[in-house]
């Protein structure tokens, strides 16, 4: 882009089969048979294979955002709690913290202060009166977890948008990630 604001990059899309298995890293208990809890094997394909594919193919740098809308924000949330991760920026688009809550609090409590050398955006849409409590609230909790646990190393970003919901926050969520990602210090 010419712009400056953000380099040129690479963007890969990989289409969704089955969002149950391949966002979330663990399988809640229900009365259906299910697929769920498959996101550390799909992360580790992107990373031991999409990666190096592309890192071969093309003119890539190690600089690596991943970005998830929903589940798909969940696991980006998750994959941002590794350490070991290949991915240096995140950016969840209403991600889906009441999945396991519980287990994503322990997570974070497990982190190690090196994880927050790496950025976080996370947007928040509004879902109505009852989405506050159930959506916006855990979402300040999460940031609020992070920021006790960084210990002064956090680079984490939460906006509230109140004029999208679930649906249509996405499109300003990257705008607004990618601006979050790329600001420099000055």
């Amino acid at each position: 882009l010419r712009n400056r604001i953000i380099p040129e990059m690479i963007i890969v899309a990989i289409e969704n089969v089955d969002r149950e298995r391949d966002f979330t890293v663990t399988k809640l208990k229900t009365k259906r048979e299910n697929t769920m809890g498959g996101g550390k094997n799909f992360l580790a394909f992107i990373e031991n294979e999409l990666i190096p594919h592309m890192d071969k193919n093309y003119k890539t740098e190690p600089h690596r955002i991943l970005a998830g809308h929903s589940l798909g924000g969940q696991l980006a949330v998750n994959a941002f709690m590794v350490e070991t991760s290949l991915f240096n920026a995140f950016i969840a688009i209403d991600p889906s913290i009441w999945w396991d809550e519980k287990t994503t609090a322990e997570k974070v409590d497990s982190m190690q202060t090196e994880a927050f050398k790496k950025r976080i955006y996370i947007a928040t849409a509004n879902q109505g009166e009852a989405g506050i409590e159930r959506n916006k609230k855990r979402h300040e909790l999460l940031v609020s977890l992070f920021a006790k646990k960084a210990e002064g190393k956090q680079q984490v970003q939460l906006d509230y948008y109140d004029n999208e919901n679930h649906r249509s926050v996405p499109l300003i969520a990257i705008y607004e990630g990618l601006k979050f990602l790329y600001k420099t210090e000055n």
